[in-house]
């Protein structure tokens, strides 16, 4: 596996990481810890050497989830935790907190579970409107000082918070939504992220399953499963929009791909510090997305992605108007 740094920060990784968060949380009831636990250590030992987590991905379960994997090899792996969300007594999600004294006690909380005594990357998952960028910046670079963090990341932050959060402690990374069928950071973000120095670690880059061609209209959700509530993956944004899957699949038959490793491939192919972190619960999907990594578009090849795909029209919205709201910001 081929390996990327994040920006002009040093943070070396995997040229492709791998997401948990699906293990324990968001795409229906948790899978079988021991075999994921397998998964996470199988990735390892093809190439992968980027995990990255969340304290709300449970909560709480999949961080301890990733730190029993990872501990026997913790010293050869980057891992990444996150902050900003406001949990009440049952572990609901209630709103955000990103205030420095409750980021400062969810890092000595996530490096308990993640079983270490420093967090490699540290992202605020959601900027919180109600603590200015500078004093959450000004928390993480205190954890860098005392040791406990190495960098601080932002998660789906707009490009002037990205500058003011940048000019109180650097940004390594950050994280967003981006693929072939979300390309919202292309406008400002990507621009922002090059001139400052910044990688940029894609989430959802298969479209949370959709660009695999897997799906359909008639595809059922388990009951516990976000995309339930995702306008574009009502059944007929589904159907609609399978034009994206049939111009990734004529692509990949040319390559003797899958859709999966083209839309990938295509990300990769984008800028190199670009490190996306497909998550999966099966052997033999994340074997698939990690060949991803061998397959080299052309600069025709991509033009002609390009091209095909500036014609078509994304049905449905990628969030609701609340969680929306919490992006961009």
């Amino acid at each position: 596996m081929q390996k990327r740094k994040l920006g002009s920060s040093n943070l070396e990784v995997s040229a492709i990481g791998l997401g948990c968060m699906g293990m324990s949380h968001g795409y229906g009831p948790p899978a079988d810890k021991q075999q994921m636990i397998s998964l996470i250590r199988t990735a390892f030992e093809r190439g992968v050497t980027f995990f990255d987590t969340a304290e709300v991905y449970g909560p709480f379960t999949n961080e301890e989830l990733v730190g029993e994997a990872l501990a026997p090899i913790r010293a050869k792996v980057v891992i990444a935790t996150k902050f900003g969300f406001k949990l009440d007594a049952n572990g609901k999600q209630a709103g955000l907190d990103s205030r420095p004294e409750h980021i400062k006690q969810v890092a000595e909380a996530s490096l308990k579970r993640l079983k270490t005594d420093v967090i490699d990357l540290f992202y605020q998952h959601r900027v919180d409107p109600d603590v200015p960028i500078e004093d959450v910046a000004g928390a993480v670079k205190d954890l860098i000082r005392e040791g406990k963090v190495k960098h601080f990341g932002l998660s789906e932050a707009g490009a002037q918070t990205i500058r003011r959060a940048h000019a109180v402690q650097p940004v390594a990374a950050l994280q967003s939504e981006y693929s072939l069928w979300t390309r919202g950071p292309e406008a400002e973000v990507l621009p922002t992220l090059e001139e400052l120095g910044i990688g940029f670690v894609p989430f959802s880059p298969l479209g949370k399953g959709f660009l695999t061609g897997k799906m359909s209209e008639n595809t059922h959700f388990d009951g516990s499963d976000f995309r339930n509530i995702l306008p574009r993956f009502k059944p007929e944004a589904l159907k609609a929009n399978q034009s994206f899957v049939e111009l990734l699949g004529r692509v990949a038959e040319r390559k003797k791909a899958t859709p999966a490793q083209i839309a990938l491939a295509w990300l990769l192919a984008q800028k190199p510090w670009i490190v996306p972190i497909p998550g999966t619960t099966k052997p033999h999907r994340l074997e698939e997305n990690l060949g991803a990594a061998n397959v080299e578009l052309t600069p025709d090849e991509l033009r002609e992605i390009d091209s095909a795909a500036s014609k078509l029209t994304v049905q449905g919205a990628r969030y609701p108007e609340h969680l929306e709201k919490m992006t961009g910001r």
